[in-house]
């Protein structure tokens, strides 16, 4: 994950820098800030740390420039603690206002959770996967591969979407089971298995054989 830092404060700006690369971030902090806004539309991140405070343009005139073309999420952390700027940032298009001086750990966690919604939500926007040759189409509820087609069901559907979005990482099965109930699919340890004893079949009628790798007592991985 790519998140840009807007931050004319040298200091704060590698303390910010350093909390986020300990975290296993890619960062971009520059030590300019002319053109602010089409600098951040050029490095496409996943997230911004917006100052408001800044030589020649304010953090709230920059967030106004970036929403008329980008909805990439936009973190204001300033030492500007009053309740209108604050309403003004959320009215101008930012996501959330943290106050300086800031605690790392809220802030590495509301870092988290803007990601994991964004993502969440532009998985969703997504209905064709692919992987090893196999597609995975949701809108069509199907599984393709080599001109053959293999119908599934929601719950299977649903097992596979989970997988192709964790593809090449081991997929715990409480993670799993867990996911599926968030989606209103109402499934336990047992039927998981059914289900993913079932999918194994349906891929291997299409010619798909061990796509679907048994970690024991870890979990899933394609």
């Amino acid at each position: 994950m790519h998140i840009v830092i807007i931050e004319d404060d040298a200091v704060i700006r590698q303390e910010l820098t350093q909390l986020l690369e300990n975290a296993l971030y890619r960062v971009s902090a520059p030590d300019y800030f002319e053109n602010a806004a089409s600098y951040i539309l050029e490095q496409k991140p996943d997230l911004v740390l917006l100052d408001l405070n800044l030589p020649g343009k304010s953090g709230f005139d920059i967030c106004s420039e970036i929403r008329m073309s980008s909805e990439v999420p936009v973190i204001f952390v300033t030492g500007r603690a009053d309740s209108a700027d604050e309403l003004n940032g959320i009215l101008r298009g930012g996501d959330d206002y943290i106050t300086k001086p800031f605690h790392p750990p809220v802030l590495l966690a509301r870092i988290a959770a803007i990601l994991k919604r964004t993502r969440t939500d532009r998985e969703k926007q997504e209905t064709v996967f692919t992987h090893k040759g196999v597609e995975l189409d949701l809108a069509r509820g199907c599984v393709r591969y080599g001109g053959l087609e293999a119908d599934m069901s929601r719950t299977e559907l649903k097992i596979l979407h989970f997988l192709f979005m964790k593809k090449g990482e081991i997929a715990p099965r409480a993670d799993l089971v867990e996911y599926l109930w968030d989606n209103q699919v109402f499934v336990d340890d047992n039927a998981l298995s059914v289900n993913i004893t079932r999918i194994r079949g349906k891929l291997e009628r299409i010619g798909v054989h061990d796509l679907i790798e048994t970690k024991r007592g870890m979990g899933y991985r394609i």
